[in-house]
């Protein structure tokens, strides 16, 4: 689920943990470089038994666990770790950036090891948002600033820009096949469907109307294209009453303009005043 892996909603297990006394380990992602499974600021707790969190999943994150409970299996010491782990070289991951994961017990004495520090501001909405091309990136450009939490997913590694995004709360996710990464959004998040395929925005429209739990869901095409989808999605057994609440064409009505740039303003003022920010 997003929300158990960003910092606000972790601190509350690990607040919990503190005060039982129970050793573990903080993993962050202390900076990134190029596309990366999570961005810099995210965290995963691991105990010797459990973790909680997650900084990506695959290699990089066993690694992690592994490295965590070296430590734990260490006499207890405050002293933070960092490791430097090339994606590509390291660990042949398809996404060839370069984090930096710091390590620190939980139990430490440093405002860092206090979960009440982790807090973050309230988001206006969670967004998992599909297309890494021209809109795709106008979007992101503009909620840089905007208080919401993101994940950004392209199955295209080189379509995503190569200076990283400012600001831990958007995620960039090198992942295949892209459409498995709708199961992994919590209840009442948003979706946005913008990619390079018309087969894959109908694969993921499915997925997403399968659902059915989500608070909005645009998908960027004309008319013609909402009416083809709803035809197809129909045959596929998604209810109308679900259909309707689909957004297309995307974008607040009266803004008017085809380059990326008018189009993203048009979409995110359209969350934003469906988050209830208007």
């Amino acid at each position: 689920m997003l929300s158990a892996e960003l910092a606000a909603d972790l601190a509350v297990p690990a607040l919990a943990w503190r005060a039982a006394g129970r050793r573990a380990v903080i993993v962050q992602v202390q900076a990134h470089r190029g596309s990366v499974p999570r961005e810099t600021g995210t965290r995963m707790l691991v105990a010797a038994d459990a973790v909680l969190g997650t900084i990506g999943g695959g290699r990089l994150e066993l690694m992690a666990i592994a490295k965590a409970r070296e430590l734990l299996a260490q006499p207890a010491s405050s002293v933070p770790v960092q490791q430097r782990v090339p994606l590509g070289p390291a660990l042949g991951q398809c996404c060839g950036g370069e984090v930096v994961l710091g390590y620190r017990p939980l139990l430490g004495d440093d405002p860092e090891s206090d979960p009440r520090h982790w807090a973050a501001t309230t988001p206006a909405f969670d967004l998992q948002l599909y297309g890494a091309g021209h809109v795709g990136r106008a979007i992101v450009r503009l909620l840089e600033s905007v208080p919401c939490r993101v994940r950004w997913i392209d199955e295209r590694e080189a379509e995503f820009p190569a200076e990283p995004s400012a600001g831990a709360h958007i995620e960039r996710l090198c992942v295949e096949p892209v459409e498995a990464e709708v199961a992994q959004a919590g209840p009442g998040s948003f979706f946005l469907v913008l990619t390079h395929s018309h087969d894959l925005d109908l694969a993921l429209a499915l997925e997403i109307c399968r659902r059915g739990d989500f608070a909005w869901f645009g998908l960027i095409g004309s008319k013609s294209k909402r009416a083809r989808f709803e035809h197809r999605l129909l045959e596929r057994g998604v209810p109308a009453s679900t259909l309707q609440r689909m957004v297309c064409p995307i974008g607040l009505p009266g803004i008017d303009g085809k380059e990326p740039g008018t189009i993203a303003v048009a979409v995110v003022a359209q969350m934003l005043l469906a988050a209830g920010r208007g």
